[in-house]
């Protein structure tokens, strides 16, 4: 006799194919009229409080080879440690900070550029305060599934050192993979796939 279905299968996963830097965002590539700009584009205001940063970057394969068709996804708090959604309890995020950005590898270089401030400190589940850092979600085809990292701040030893999720890496030797580097107000990180420096990736 057939049993009652309780729960919802997950459904095969699929790569995201050739096409998904044209797809999510098209200006980049030349395809006008989908978005006024794309969407993601655009962090910042002029009004925004905080710090201003760049971003930057390139995905790097196995053997060591710029991604150049990849699309990289930032999202972080804003300058007082507050995220600009419904679901931000702990007060009201700046209006002029969008939180998320998009951008399309460079087709030539393979580099990835955001304009940002710097975030603030934000509260861990259990209520450690995390050291500040960016969350990244990278995507291109061959990857299953999107995969998630965070940038920290090499300019924030005491506070990565306390930082909880970074005391869950057990090799302490990988944790660079997860500092950019300063160099005025340009902050690098690249990522690596695979390969001896690969980055450590979050499941979640």
């Amino acid at each position: 006799m057939a049993q009652a279905l309780l729960r919802l299968k997950e459904s095969p996963s699929q790569t995201a194919g050739p096409y998904v830097h044209i797809g999510l965002t098209p200006s980049v590539t030349g395809i006008g009229g989908v978005y006024p700009a794309d969407l993601g584009a655009t962090l910042i205001n002029d009004k925004t409080r905080g710090e201003r940063l760049t971003i930057t970057g390139t995905v790097f394969d196995g053997a060591d080879t710029p991604v150049r068709d990849c699309v990289v996804e930032i999202w972080h708090a804003d300058a007082d440690g507050l995220y600009p959604s419904p679901a931000e309890w702990r007060g009201v995020a700046d209006a002029n900070f969008a939180g998320w950005g998009r951008c399309a590898a460079d087709a030539e270089t393979g580099r990835f550029h955001f304009e940002t401030i710097k975030p603030g400190k934000v509260p861990f589940g259990d209520g450690r305060v995390q050291a500040p850092h960016v969350s990244f979600w990278i995507v291109a085809r061959g990857i299953n599934l999107g995969l998630n990292t965070r940038m920290y701040f090499d300019d924030e030893a005491d506070a990565n050192s306390e930082d909880p999720l970074l005391r869950r890496i057990e090799h302490k030797d990988r944790i660079a993979t997860l500092i950019a580097a300063r160099s005025g107000n340009t902050h690098t990180f690249d990522i690596r796939l695979q390969g001896a420096r690969e980055t450590v990736f979050l499941d979640i």
